[in-house]
């Protein structure tokens, strides 16, 4: 697929013009066609439409939607032959999942939780690293002297 940065130094280029001149000849600032051309930048859409009607060729044609630099139709405006009939693919129908036990019953979800071996280590792992943070250690410190206060 052509883009339009490839699209515009090929037509300045078939016109034998130079950036600086294309962009003085149209209006815009003078290092604008290199930003266009390196991709850096992208015209707006004024710009588009004088670079179009400079050139004399559509919008499509210099997006690189298009192949066509006369024709006005694009795939991407949706544009369709009418001999070519519009076919919308019909929805699959909708399986429902049968759900688990676990889901079912009230509670059950957070118990099924607790109790799987990968969420208990992911919360040891959690309390160890929270422990051996320095307020971890001031909070076990004031713990055990606690503790130890109350023999």
């Amino acid at each position: 697929m052509v883009t339009m940065a490839q699209r515009l130094e090929a037509l300045r280029v078939e016109r034998g013009l130079s950036r600086p001149a294309l962009s003085a000849a149209l209006g815009f600032p003078k290092t604008a066609m290199e930003k266009f051309e390196t991709g850096r930048q992208t015209p707006t859409q004024d710009q588009q439409r004088k670079l179009a009607d400079y050139f004399g060729v559509t919008l499509p044609y210099l997006r690189g939607e298009s192949d066509d630099p006369a024709e006005g139709d694009s795939w991407l405006s949706g544009n369709v032959p009418a001999e070519e009939p519009v076919r919308t693919p019909a929805a699959p129908p909708v399986q429902k999942k049968p759900r688990p036990a676990a889901v079912q019953e009230d509670g059950a979800v957070f118990g099924a939780l607790l109790k799987s071996p990968s969420f208990q280590a992911l919360m040891r792992d959690a309390a160890l690293e929270a422990l051996r943070s320095p307020e971890g250690q001031e909070l076990l410190a004031k713990a055990v002297r606690r503790e130890l206060g109350r023999r």
